[in-house]
């Protein structure tokens, strides 16, 4: 479990790390183009996931740090609970928890979580994210993945 955690540890590190750079070397809301389709853009968010709730008023706040901080106990219980064969289950779980703390320390330090990732096509933009974020994506979809097409022996 210790291998699993440490690359948890990885994902908070680089998502942190990117956030300050991101701070440091970006004009809030002025996008940066790097590639075609590809903006740094600094955003802060102060919601969920494509700014779900960011303008409730600030109890969301604590409300996402409750949700972020009882999912991450949960799967770090679940990874403590996995079979040395369900790699790619602990993959996918140490993807979510780090992605998961990494936005939960904004949350608690900042009070919004900073997203710096833009990618669009012509005039259709996906919102904003981070690496943390991208950890989340990851790792949901390597669990769908495993649901359904990894090796279960128990099954």
């Amino acid at each position: 479990m210790a291998r699993w955690l440490g690359f948890s540890v990885l994902i908070i590190v680089l998502d942190q790390l990117t956030k300050v750079l991101a701070e440091a070397n970006l004009v809030y809301a002025e996008p940066l183009a790097v590639l075609p389709s590809f903006n740094l853009t600094l955003l802060y968010n102060r919601g969920a996931a494509f700014s779900f709730l960011s303008d409730a008023g600030g109890w969301q706040r604590w409300f996402f740090v409750a949700i972020s901080f009882g999912a991450s106990a949960a799967l770090i219980v679940w990874l403590r609970k996995l079979q040395p064969w369900q790699w790619r289950l602990a993959l996918a779980l140490s993807l979510v928890i780090g992605g998961a703390v990494g936005n939960l320390i904004d949350r608690l330090w900042l009070g919004h979580v900073v997203d710096f990732i833009q990618v669009y096509y012509r005039s259709f933009y996906w919102p904003a994210f981070n690496i943390a974020d991208s950890a989340i994506t990851a790792g949901a979809v390597l669990l769908v993945w495993d649901s359904l097409f990894g090796r279960h022996p128990e099954s």
